[in-house]
């Protein structure tokens, strides 16, 4: 039991410093943004929190990662909470925007989908150890850029400063982001498939 709460101690750290509070924070307001569309207000009036919400929790990742390194505490749990938080809040603001017919189920599925399989996938890669061939490559960081400004967009789903549409902008950049998707997703299948062909044998 002394071993137990010694472990539990030691290991406290990594869950309490700044940067993985942040990814928790990410984590914690995506219930948020999702609650907002069921509250008693304007439409308009929703689309402009949950808008604002994202963009907020959004710029969380960046700066996560930023203080992970200035002030030299990443971790591997870090390492493994920040994609988690992430995919869910992209995941839970495609099924929002499904629901409120601002995108196709076509690409809430191959998003999500390839989300599931690429998690999967680098976990498996992980256990045979071999998780560098499936380590994140610029397409896909593209990929999560466009996903992360085309959903904002679809949220808002106005006239941005009164002038630009961003409904038709959002979508235009949605489509964008499925085939960076779709490419992202063959890339890492590809640099997997040496590896997978020898575990099947």
């Amino acid at each position: 039991m002394l071993g137990n709460a010694l472990a539990l101690r030691n290991n406290a750290p990594m869950f309490l410093t700044l940067p993985t509070l942040l990814t928790w924070a990410r984590i914690v307001a995506i219930p948020l943004i999702v609650g907002v569309f069921y509250l008693d207000l304007a439409p308009a009036h929703q689309n402009l929190i949950a808008t604002a919400l994202f963009i907020v929790v959004a710029l969380t990742d960046w700066l996560d990662g930023y203080l992970a390194r200035k002030l030299n505490q990443t971790s591997s749990f870090g390492a493994f909470l920040d994609p988690v938080a992430d995919k869910l809040m992209v995941c839970s603001a495609l099924l929002v925007l499904l629901k409120l017919q601002r995108v196709d189920a076509f690409v809430a599925l191959v998003i999500i989908g390839r989300e599931i399989t690429i998690s999967a996938l680098r976990e498996w890669m992980a256990q045979i150890g071999a998780s560098r061939s499936v380590a994140v490559h610029m397409v896909g960081k593209l990929k999560t850029t466009v996903q992360m400004v085309a959903i904002p967009f679809l949220l808002f789903d106005g006239r941005l400063f009164g002038l630009i549409p961003t409904r038709p902008w959002g979508t235009w950049l949605i489509y964008a982001a499925v085939v960076l998707t779709i490419w992202s997703m063959a890339y890492y299948l590809q640099k997997a498939l040496p590896e997978i062909r020898a575990k099947a044998r």
